[in-house]
């Protein structure tokens, strides 16, 4: 008789890295590998080029980013140049993954450099001068920088794509692919993605990886088990200000992200929800860079609890202690709301977004349904119930079903009666002949 025993979970010393790594990890308090961990480093430490599909906040940045660095420890060198480049959609997230890189390599002697716009050019060139094994760049910055010959990237031992699928939709790819064409051709490199559904990802895979191997840990469709998603019916603009105002007054949350459709948009609802005495912060793609800083600051330091947002922060933004996501505009897209709700429910934390949405969004909403394959909760607030209750009709697809409007029939005044007279046919074309006098 056989007894059966349960697998023993797997720790990071199963993954063959060295010591300084490992001790790292502990330092970060890392218990236990992560589904994508699991999957990507061991192929990774195998040379492998990869196109990994991941959610957010599922440990992506240590699963390329530990082999890569374990490539580096075991086989130092002393020649000049840039030996790991990772490149990134976001001055925030490129400033995020810096941070990490830089406590992943706390016991080793490598160095980490930063390169993105909005910080001065000349400092940064300096900076690549000291020969930082390891570069956290966003693509345009470092393109300025290669084309004047500022950056070797001929020793490169890993190039790393973060978000790839998002650096497609803010017209980097051109520049990434210029940048891949610069690096050198025996490198390792490794795609990472919120989605392989994205169809210029693949395209880009076909462009920069060889012979690679697909993990997929997630599609698009894949539900969010850890948020909770719910959507709140809008009379109108005014009643959505109302029902903002309500969710962070009374919603419980530590850290709540707003998001608006446009600059103006969050502008006007961070002037109005500080009127309300609510400790708001607002971050847009207009703000300088310093400024940028000051309010990530203040938030991660819960100064504010509340940060009012473009999509600029729906990628990037890994603060802790986000629990609430409200989208105060509908998302124009099924993308753009994954990324946005992906801020809350990291690490398998609880989390809840909800959607304000009034008549005319209905149908954008219910296009991002249908293409997640998911139904989100319908939720009013007892007091503020609105007068809009939905469509009076739902299509198949979820969508409001418009009826046919009715022809419109009037009445047509009646004609005139006129008299007609009538002619013998053979008197037809002749001229009547005058009527005779009386006597």
């Amino acid at each position: 008789m056989s007894l059966e025993t349960n697998p023993i979970p797997p720790v990071f010393t199963d993954l063959a890295l060295d010591g300084p790594l490992l001790d790292a990890v502990q330092a970060l308090g890392f218990q236990r590998p992560t589904p994508v961990q699991l999957q990507a480093i061991p192929l990774a430490l195998e040379g492998k080029d990869l196109l990994v599909s991941a959610e957010t906040g599922s440990g992506k940045t240590a699963a390329y980013m530990l082999p890569s660095l374990q490539r580096l420890l075991s086989s130092p060198t002393s020649l000049f140049g840039t030996r790991i480049l990772v490149l990134t959609p976001t001055r925030e997230l490129a400033q995020q993954i810096f941070g990490q890189c830089q406590l992943f390599c706390q016991f080793t002697d490598l160095k980490v450099g930063l390169v993105t716009g909005g910080d001065d050019f000349k400092q940064q060139k300096s900076a690549m001068r000291r020969n930082a094994e390891i570069i956290i760049a966003t693509p345009g910055r470092l393109l300025e920088m290669i084309d004047q010959n500022a950056q070797d990237f001929t020793q490169l031992n890993v190039l790393i794509l973060d978000e790839a699928d998002r650096m497609l939709d803010m017209g980097f790819s051109e520049d990434v692919l210029n940048i891949a064409k610069r690096c050198n051709p025996d490198r390792q490199t490794l795609l990472f993605s919120a989605t392989l559904t994205h169809y210029g990802v693949i395209k880009m895979a076909d462009k920069v990886l060889k012979n690679h191997q697909v993990v997929a840990l997630n599609t698009l469709h894949d539900g969010h088990s850890n948020i909770d998603q719910q959507i709140i019916l809008a009379d109108d603009q005014e009643h959505k200000q109302k029902l903002l105002a309500w969710l962070l007054g009374n919603e419980p949350h530590d850290k709540a992200l707003v998001f608006t459709n446009t600059r103006n948009k969050a502008i006007e609802m961070h002037e109005l929800m500080r009127q309300k005495d609510l400790r708001v912060g607002i971050l847009h793609g207009e703000m300088e860079q310093r400024d940028r800083n000051r309010q990530m600051a203040l938030f991660r330091d819960g100064v504010i609890n509340v940060l009012m947002s473009t999509d600029l922060a729906a990628r990037g933004l890994d603060v802790k202690g986000i629990n609430l996501v409200v989208n105060f505009d509908v998302p124009r897209n099924a993308i753009d709301y994954i990324h946005r709700i992906g801020r809350t429910g990291r690490a398998d934390e609880q989390g809840r977004a909800i959607t304000l949405v009034k008549s005319t969004e209905w149908n954008l909403m219910a296009g991002i349904q249908r293409y997640l394959k998911q139904r989100f909760e319908q939720r009013t607030i007892a007091e503020l119930i609105g007068s809009y209750k939905g469509p009076k009709k739902i299509k198949a697809s979820g969508k409001a079903a418009i009826g046919k409007k009715k022809a419109v029939t009037t009445k047509k005044a009646p004609a005139e009666k006129v008299k007609i007279r009538h002619r013998d046919k053979k008197n037809i074309g002749k001229r009547r002949q005058p009527s005779a006098k009386p006597e």
